[in-house]
């Protein structure tokens, strides 16, 4: 896994955490099962929320509503506290780029 992804994945788990959303309310599907049913699958993830589908008892993905994922996407970004508190510098998400400036000729004197 990425250094991203992990993040992304922790930022996910807190911000899930935080919505009182707990990984024993999401429903378990195992995936020949979601393969078999999958419209019952999608359907059940609209009107139930997130679904989790796991390969030999392991978890390996999350099914959400679009609405939900848009808004963990939309929540998942860095705020400026979580910026400046990061322990390796990101400077160009906050300031950007600078634009590379032409100089004049120097003029000289007489």
């Amino acid at each position: 896994m990425l250094p991203s992804e992990l993040q992304l994945t922790s930022q996910m788990t807190s911000l899930y955490n935080r919505l009182g959303v707990k990984e024993g309310n999401l429903a378990s599907w195992q995936v020949q099962d979601a393969k078999a049913r999958f419209s019952e699958f999608l359907d059940a993830t609209i009107k139930k929320g997130p679904q989790v589908v796991t390969r030999r008892g392991v978890k390996t993905a999350v099914l959400v509503p679009i609405e939900e994922w848009e808004r963990l996407q939309k929540a998942a970004r860095p705020s400026l506290k979580d910026l400046l508190l990061a322990p390796e510098p990101r400077f160009d998400d906050i300031i950007g780029k600078r634009r590379v400036w032409r100089r004049r000729p120097v003029v000289e004197f007489e």
